[in-house]
Formats: C-alpha cells, structure tokens, sequence
C-alpha cells in the first residue's frame, strides 16, 4: 500500500503540472508556468485505495468503474478540500467556475476525473503485477 501510494501521489503531481501547464499555453503564459501544492501530493496517494476497488469491478464496463472513480475522486475532494480550508490551506478554489459545490469542487471537470480514475486503475493494475 506504502509503495501504491507514492506511486499514486507521484503521478498526481505529475498530471496536475501537466494540467495547469497546459493552462498557461490557453493564458498564453510564455513561461508555461506550472502549479501544485505539497498538500496534493497525500490527497493523490489516496487514490491508492482504489486498487481493491479495482480488482472487485475489474469484470464491469468501462462506464460502471469510472463513474465509481468519478464518485470516489469528488468525495475526496469535497472532504480534504473541507478539512484544508477550515485550516486556511486548500490550494484550490473553484467559487468562480461554474458548476461549483461550496468552492471546492467543480462538476464540470467530471470527465477529468474519470479519465483520471481509470489512468490510476491502470498504473495500480500494472504496479500489482511482477
């Protein structure tokens, strides 16, 4: 699990710069200036604990497990983002986007996160096998 997690909390960081890098070439930043925060990279590691998740749907269809990927994804969200913003920390704040629940999640990033729930099934998929 220790191992899933770095390895889940790497690749967030990764997808994450990639994101906001990606973002800058839409602002037209000549940077591409890039953002994370340290505090993402826990909240990433948890999608770890999709694994056995994973392998109980591994027999469903592509839309059953990346809409539970997309359900588990917002829930973490919406409860660190909660836990982060009652102690002035959450790095991210939706409140301008529509679609927004409280500011701390954004409805409208719901094929993103289902793309990235069946990207972390895929690398937790491949980190289990020897």
């Amino acid at each position: 699990m220790k191992k899933n997690f770095i390895l889940c909390g790497l690749a967030g960081w990764c997808m994450e710069v990639l994101w906001t890098g990606l973002g800058s070439i839409v602002s037209r930043d000549p940077k591409l200036t890039c953002r994370t925060s340290v505090w993402m990279f826990p909240i990433y590691g948890l999608a770890a604990f999709l694994e056995p998740i994973g392998r109980r749907l591994k027999d469903r269809n592509l839309l059953c497990r990346g809409g539970l990927y997309t359900l588990l994804i917002f829930v973490t969200e919406y409860t660190s983002g909660t836990i982060l913003k009652k102690f002035h920390r959450c790095p991210w704040d939706y409140s301008g986007q529509p679609a927004n629940i409280r500011g701390l999640i954004n409805l409208c990033y719901t094929p993103l996160w289902f793309c990235a729930g069946l990207f972390f099934e895929k690398i937790l998929s491949l980190s289990g096998k020897k």
